[in-house]
């Protein structure tokens, strides 16, 4: 069962906490009055008022009555999800009778904020029999209210060793008649708990990366029809960090990552859609560099590669100190190799139409030709390089069309910017293929 068979969101981009009561202000909820109403791509897929981490212990219980006006007041308006954390620990009883007691006031339905809740998120949880207990918790918070069993999603943060092994034993159990863990929404990775139950020491004290953690997350999510997403980045102003990591965790399936402000919710939502315009880079070695295009040409401008014609038939390519002399057949088979190209969205619908097409004429396969004029220095070389394009290919390509279109369906308040960003006639092809 696909995650977009439970739940309306197929995919979320981004996941927004918000503290739920501040100390000190004239306004404890001040915050989490921002925060919800927050519009189009500074809007969060997925906002968490967070009455755990973000919201001091003693503030918590003036935390839950904030969610519950907050949300009674705004949550009609909230374009995406909401889905507010609570306290849990998979060693502490008393922690997890006070969630138990906050879900319960948050979600009765006399206090005005149930109608606009999606669910919650359990931190800190341990081995599958704890998510059972969270999830028990959930039902009877169901019941208590009258509520539909499963009402009420339930999303979890990965924060130790026993959570992340739990993650094996979710096929096994999701569909027992003696859980409702078919209410299972998000798995969220925590690396900073992670770290602290690992007991691991980096040299500078920073977070080690993890990327086993996030493959793990992703393929239990991809297993059971949830959705994964990755951690927190704390260094807030480390755009390219942020965005190096998000690229990473795309490479893994994992298209959602966690948003600690409205700058960051910004670069979350935009970084998985496809590109505006399509993009070549070459390969000089250790990266890959984008080229500048010029009049529909494809400029290199850096240092790390040299092209130089010797004469009519042979030249001279340098690439990071390895020299090599090649005729022009030579070459262009060499900057094919070297060559990438990300596609824009336009291409890969143009792409799709046109395999949709050859199906329909009965055809199980075409080649795709993509052609461009590489400059290096003073010389020009034309490049052409073909695709095989079969069903499973269309079915790799169709991603990143499917997460368009759900957040066009589901981000009616992104739709003016997603317009702006491609144009309204690749948005409306865009909507219809596939």
């Amino acid at each position: 069962m696909s995650a977009s068979q439970r739940h309306e969101r197929a995919f979320v981009r981004t996941f927004f906490t918000s503290p739920t009561a501040v100390e000190g202000k004239d306004d404890s909820a001040a915050m989490l009055r921002r925060a919800a109403q927050l519009r189009g791509m500074e809007a969060p897929d997925v906002w968490v008022p967070d009455n755990e981490d973000a919201t001091a212990p003693s503030m918590r219980d003036e935390g839950a009555e904030n969610i519950i006006d907050v949300v009674s007041e705004h949550g009609a308006d909230v374009p995406g999800e909401i889905h507010p954390r609570v306290v849990w620990h998979r060693d502490s009883p008393e922690t997890r009778y006070q969630g138990f007691q906050h879900m319960l006031e948050i979600a009765d339905p006399d206090r005005g904020a149930l109608e606009h809740l999606d669910g919650f998120v359990i931190p800190e949880v341990g081995d599958i029999d704890d998510w059972k207990k969270a999830d028990e918790f959930l039902t009877i918070v169901e019941r208590e209210h009258g509520l539909e069993e499963r009402r009420l999603g339930m999303s979890v943060i990965i924060e130790s060793g026993q959570a992340e092994l739990a993650l094996a034993d979710l096929r096994d159990e999701i569909g027992k008649p003696t859980n409702n863990l078919e209410r299972l929404f998000l798995l969220v990775d925590g690396e900073v708990d992670y770290t602290k139950d690992m007991r691991a020491i980096t040299p500078t004290g920073g977070l080690p990366p993890w990327p086993e953690l996030r493959h793990n997350t992703s393929r239990a999510a991809s297993a059971n029809g949830l959705i994964a997403v990755d951690g927190p980045y704390d260094d807030i102003r480390d755009v390219d960090g942020y965005h190096d990591r998000m690229t990473a965790n795309r490479m893994k399936g994992m298209l959602g990552i966690w948003s600690l402000t409205p700058g960051q919710v910004t670069e979350a939502n935009e970084s998985p859609l496809p590109p505006k315009t399509g993009q070549w880079m070459l390969d000089v070695g250790d990266r890959a560099v984008e080229l500048t295009e010029t009049d529909g040409r494809y400029v290199y401008e850096g240092d790390d590669l040299e092209l130089t014609r010797i004469d009519d038939e042979t030249y001279r390519l340098d690439v990071g100190g390895d020299q090599r002399e090649l005729d022009a057949a030579e070459l262009r088979e060499t900057l094919v190799e070297l060559t990438e190209y990300s596609p824009s969205l336009g291409d890969i619908v143009d792409s799709m139409e046109r395999f949709e097409a050859a199906k329909d004429a009965g055809e199980g396969a075409i080649a795709m030709e993509r052609s461009a004029r590489l400059v290096v220095g003073d010389t020009t070389v034309t490049i052409t390089s073909d695709r095989m394009w079969d069903e499973a290919t269309y079915q790799a390509a169709k991603t990143p069309i499917d997460l368009f279109q759900d957040v066009y369906e589901h981000r009616p308040d992104q739709r003016g910017a997603l317009r702006d960003r491609y144009g309204e006639s690749v948005v409306e092809r865009a909507m219809n293929v596939g």
